[in-house]
């Protein structure tokens, strides 16, 4: 259950009032002992009342003393500085009181332009404002222009701190090239050897022909025994010869008449009477 608020007013009754003074003085000493406790600074209580013939003090007379003489010894600057009285007391919380009513009037205006703001947005005419409420009205819409701008920049700025985040590393440099390595000297080549000589075949040895003589000639004498191969190539040789010679030897036969061949007209006749008959034109009729 929450505490019941004081009204700050003057109390009337006497006991209640007397009442109040006590509680409440009891609790001013102990908030004073805490904040020198915690804070570790020095202060002291002065308290008169009617109810009391001498003033109450705490932490104690000589406390009391010590921080007096302290406080006197300052500049009067520092001294009335945070110095007040009732007078500037009051003062003063008639000041925030001003400043708060202020504030919240500012609070009221701008929720209630905001929210005409929006009504003509919807499709409610604006005929029904003043010059004050419509330079109001256009406050409150840079105002919100303003926020909707920073707010893209803020998101902007988190997408692109997000892709950086996702976006892998860049691959690392490559490695220096390796320092060069010096050149081994080339080794001088020495001469190879030449290869062996191999002694080469002899070559066949055929039998040498006998030397030409005229007893051994084809002609004048026995033929003479040769080698299989070349008695197959000399005798090709004859026969193309002799066949050569026969060719040649028809055909001047041909181109020369026969000094006996009787011609009668365009025909040819053999030789009337005439005795010297080749075995193929003979016959039982001409003997």
């Amino acid at each position: 259950m929450t505490r019941k608020k004081v009204k700050l007013a003057y109390i009337t009754n006497d006991s209640a009032r007397k009442a109040t003074f006590k509680k409440r003085k009891k609790g001013l000493i102990k908030k004073v002992d805490e904040l020198s406790t915690l804070c570790g600074i020095e202060a002291c209580v002065i308290i008169y009342s009617p109810y009391d013939t001498q003033p109450e003090v705490w932490p104690s007379p000589t406390g009391v003393q010590h921080v007096l003489s302290q406080f006197r010894n300052m500049p009067e600057m520092e001294q009335s500085k945070k110095m007040v009285n009732q007078e500037s007391f009051l003062k003063q919380r008639l000041g925030k009181a001003n400043d708060q009513l202020k504030k919240q009037r500012k609070e009221n205006r701008e929720k209630e332009v905001t929210r005409v703001m929006f009504q003509s947005l919807i499709g409610r005419t604006l005929t029904n404002l003043n010059m004050i409420d419509l330079n109001d009205l256009s406050w409150i819409i840079d105002q919100h222009l303003k926020d909707i701008r920073k707010k893209a920049e803020t998101n902007n700025k988190e997408i692109t701190s997000q892709m950086i985040a996702v976006a892998p590393p860049p691959p690392p440099p490559p490695p220096p090239p390796p320092p060069p390595q010096p050149q081994p000297q080339p080794q001088p080549q020495l001469p190879l050897p030449p290869p062996p000589q191999l002694p080469s075949p002899p070559p066949p040895q055929l039998p040498s022909p006998p030397p030409f003589t005229p007893e051994t000639s084809i002609f004048a004498g026995p033929i003479m025994e040769v080698a299989p191969f070349q008695e197959e190539a000399e005798r090709q040789t004859f026969e193309a010869n002799m066949e050569a010679m026969q060719r040649h030897q028809w055909i001047m036969e041909a181109m020369s008449p026969h000094e006996n061949f009787g011609f009668l007209g365009d025909d040819m006749m053999l030789p009337f009477g005439d005795t010297n008959h080749n075995s193929l034109w003979s016959s039982s009729f001409f003997p």
